[in-house]
């Protein structure tokens, strides 16, 4: 039976695997020998290829970011609303790149993958990675691709924060940067809450100092916590609200700790759900990559002066109920923007829905990055 897909999906889509055998040096000073990076393309790369836009993920993001792996997926890529035909990524008009983040758990090499030297997974020995490793590592799949220039790079939280450092480290190498819900660098808050979310994972009596694959086990409990607490900051109070309220599962209380209000039932179930998808030290890295993150520090902290060297257009994004990376975080990246003379373009999305607001289909939002994008086609289109 053939499956029948929505018009604008971009249907049936297959992982694929670029594997390197160059050395990669990372800002850790420590050399991975070789590497792979899982990915997925839609859309056709044009004669010259230069119609490629590149998808950076968020925190617990990965390569598939649109359409279905097969006919029984029920749940396509974690950015299939905005992907696709007809969508604000128009892949009748754009090759769409999106790929796993080298240290990930999700086809790239990272620490569930096995280490050459022992012939076992690397677990707590993977080297520490940075968003500028990142960044260099995605610009030698580039390379393979044979895409010399993206048109766009886009990214939103985590990916807004590559995507900034796109247009410092290879300024000549995207002609667009769409930097949406992030961040110049984390506030001391942000780095709490990762603080808090690594200890729930360090101290679960399962986590065997990283080593809890040998132990054939896992922090369960661990990553359910740091899931919890991550998922509460994705969210505003009025979303929270709105969502839940105070709603009592069974009507009563029960005076007790069990589930009882809707809110802790939700919070257990993303916890759980995560818990068995995603990888404790992945987790590890990927939070201390964010907390590492600040592109001015290279610049005597500055960070205008670090923008200086970028020549792509910018739009950023931001969301009047994101207090994780609040618009004020966004303001800075523009006022620095403006200040080193580039050219940007800045919406403030009035929305409830919190950081999360850049995975939704808000009206307001995606009409924002279909006509930005689509002014980047017409212009692709009259060269």
């Amino acid at each position: 039976m053939t499956h029948t897909f929505a018009a604008d999906s971009v249907g049936l889509v297959r992982p694929e695997q670029m594997h390197f055998d160059e050395p990669l040096e990372l800002e850790c000073r420590r050399v991975l020998p070789q590497y792979t990076l899982m990915y997925e393309t839609y859309g056709t790369l044009n004669a010259d290829a230069s119609n490629a836009v590149l998808i950076c993920h968020a925190l617990s993001g990965h390569h598939h970011a649109a359409g279905f792996h097969d006919a029984a997926e029920k749940r396509p890529g974690w950015w299939d609303s905005c992907i696709g035909p007809g969508k604000p990524i128009d892949t009748r008009r754009f090759f769409v790149v999106a790929l796993n983040n080298l240290g990930g758990c999700h086809g790239s090499t990272g620490p569930t993958s096995i280490d050459p030297d022992t012939g076992k997974p690397w677990g707590p020995d993977f080297p520490m990675v940075t968003v500028k490793d990142w960044v260099r590592s995605q610009a030698r799949l580039a390379d393979r691709l044979g895409i010399q220039k993206w048109a766009a790079v886009i990214g939103g939280s985590m990916g807004g924060m590559q995507a900034l450092q796109w247009s410092i480290d290879y300024p000549d190498r995207l002609a667009h940067a769409l930097v949406i819900a992030a961040a110049p660098k984390l506030s001391a808050q942000n780095i709490a809450f990762n603080e808090v979310a690594r200890q729930s994972i360090l101290t679960d009596p399962n986590f065997h100092g990283g080593r809890y694959t040998e132990q054939g086990t896992y922090p369960r409990q661990g990553l359910i916590l740091a899931r919890m607490v991550g998922h509460i900051t994705y969210l505003s109070d009025d979303a929270m609200r709105v969502k839940f309220g105070r709603d009592l599962q069974s009507g009563h209380f029960h005076y007790g700790f069990d589930v009882e209000f809707q809110v802790e039932s939700y919070l257990r179930h993303q916890g759980e759900r995560f818990s068995t998808a995603f990888d404790a030290n992945t987790y590890l890295l990927m939070t201390k990559a964010l907390d590492y993150f600040d592109p001015a520090r290279e610049f005597d902290n500055a960070l205008e002066q670090a923008l200086e060297r970028a020549r792509c257009g910018f739009l950023v994004v931001s969301f009047t109920s994101d207090w994780r990376f609040a618009p004020d975080r966004s303001r800075e990246i523009v006022n620095a923007l403006v200040a080193a003379g580039r050219d940007v373009s800045y919406a403030e999305v009035e929305t409830d829905k919190g950081h999360d607001a850049f995975l939704l289909k808000i009206p307001e939002y995606f009409r924002v990055l279909s006509a930005y994008l689509g002014r980047v086609a017409d212009q692709l289109e009259e060269c």
